[in-house]
């Protein structure tokens, strides 16, 4: 089992070590503390290291905090939602028709096929130009808020295409009302906050 611990350790990174023998320690079986500790000595990781770390995880727990502070409400995320939904519908409504006038489509089938996968390519051509570069959507701008990820910095294109594609998870709307994080928002690693 020590073996084991020992190999774990090893891999890890001289952060990771830190963490796990000051701040996660109550996390930690006796014998991983240990193992942790034994490599820690091996590496000759000088107490400074331990003081920069200290500093780092302080810092990055004040950012969480201020992003927390400044998460907004459902009822704000719900105004959003709103404001988008209504943009998306009417360009939706605006330009499907005249596009379904020069496709052949002739049975239900079809004709419900190319409904959903327009109105799918509506929400993405929405959300991750807008999202992407301002941060905001119209909604987002009339309430004066914005999309962050987790370290408060603006998300990355994979974590707004992610977050444009979780919406259509069934029931993402519904999951603002048990808490301030959607579905969208926490596959994503994103929050919603004011600015």
């Amino acid at each position: 089992m020590e073996n084991n611990f020992t190999n774990v350790m090893s891999n890890k990174t001289d952060e990771e070590l830190i963490k796990i023998v000051t701040i996660n320690r109550s996390k930690y079986q006796e014998i991983a503390i240990i193992a942790a500790e034994n490599e820690i000595d091996l590496r000759k990781i000088e107490s400074f290291k331990f003081e920069e770390v200290s500093e780092k995880i302080k810092i990055n727990e004040s950012i969480i905090i201020n992003i927390e502070k400044g998460s907004v409400s459902s009822g704000i995320r719900f105004v959003n939602f709103a404001i988008d939904f209504i943009v998306i519908f009417i360009l939706f409504a605006l330009i499907s028709p005249v596009v379904e006038g020069f496709l052949p489509l002739v049975s239900r089938v079809e004709f419900s096929i190319y409904r959903i996968s327009s109105l799918v390519f509506f929400i993405a051509l929405y959300y991750i130009p807008f999202e992407y570069k301002s941060q905001k959507t119209l909604g987002k701008i009339i309430t004066k808020t914005k999309v962050v990820n987790l370290e408060g910095n603006k998300p990355e294109l994979a974590d707004i295409v992610s977050r444009t594609f979780c919406r259509l998870i069934p029931f993402d709307r519904f999951s603002f009302f048990f808490s301030r994080n959607g579905f969208h928002d926490v596959i994503s690693g994103t929050k919603v906050i004011k600015g």
